[in-house]
């Protein structure tokens, strides 16, 4: 299967009322070129599980400046202005949770995990509407798995099977979400024939990946 298409092509994927895990932080290792044709499409009402939302004018910030968002389950939003006014103003949905949370929710929705347990948020707006469990006479939140439609993620080398492999921090969310959602589809910077990646440096198998955009 050839898997190699181009940035409008994935962006074509994407419809309304969708919900999009979006790789990335502070728009390092996110897919620009494609966020780019999402913004061209016009597409509305989308949910986006992302650890940030960039800058107004980088990362999937694009999509909430460009009123494409109705919610965000997000770590911060504290570097996009353009977020924390659309929720001041009930344009935006937003669903806080700590950064490591964030990153198991999505983990366990990938792995097929009925969720995880955890003592963060604990006596915070964190555990408002959500189970508590006890362990041992420890008391645990109950933190349900995240899961997408589409994954759009960004790697530093690919080859044609799409087979992954991240750059430094580049790495961040992206492997994670290459496992929690139905669609996945990768922006790489360099991609390479089948067979020339050593299999101990690859982080996404390509069993993992949908399409490719270079």
């Amino acid at each position: 299967m050839n898997k190699l298409i181009s940035p409008s092509d994935a962006a074509s994927f994407v419809k309304d009322g969708m919900t999009l895990m979006i790789g990335g932080f502070l728009g390092h290792g996110t897919p620009e070129r494609i966020i780019d044709e999402i913004v061209a499409s016009g597409v509305k009402s989308l949910t986006l599980i992302v650890n940030d939302t960039a800058f107004p004018d980088k990362g999937c910030g694009k999509l909430v400046t460009n009123n494409q968002v109705k919610k965000l389950i997000v770590s911060h939003i504290g570097t996009n202005p353009n977020t924390g006014q659309k929720m001041n103003s009930g344009e935006l949905e937003i669903e806080f949770s700590p950064q490591g949370t964030l990153a198991e929710r999505i983990r366990s929705g990938g792995a097929g995990l009925g969720g995880i347990l955890t003592p963060v948020g604990i006596g915070t707006i964190i555990e408002e509407g959500k189970q508590m469990i006890q362990v041992d006479g420890t008391d645990f939140l109950l933190e349900k798995p995240l899961r997408a439609d589409i994954a759009l993620i960004y790697a530093t080398t690919a080859d044609d099977l799409g087979n992954l492999i991240y750059m430094g921090t580049m790495r961040n969310f992206n492997p994670l979400m290459a496992m929690a959602a139905d669609t996945v589809i990768a922006e790489v910077e360099e991609l390479k024939p089948a067979g020339e990646l050593s299999p101990e440096t690859i982080h996404t198998p390509h069993i993992f990946v949908d399409y490719i955009v270079h």
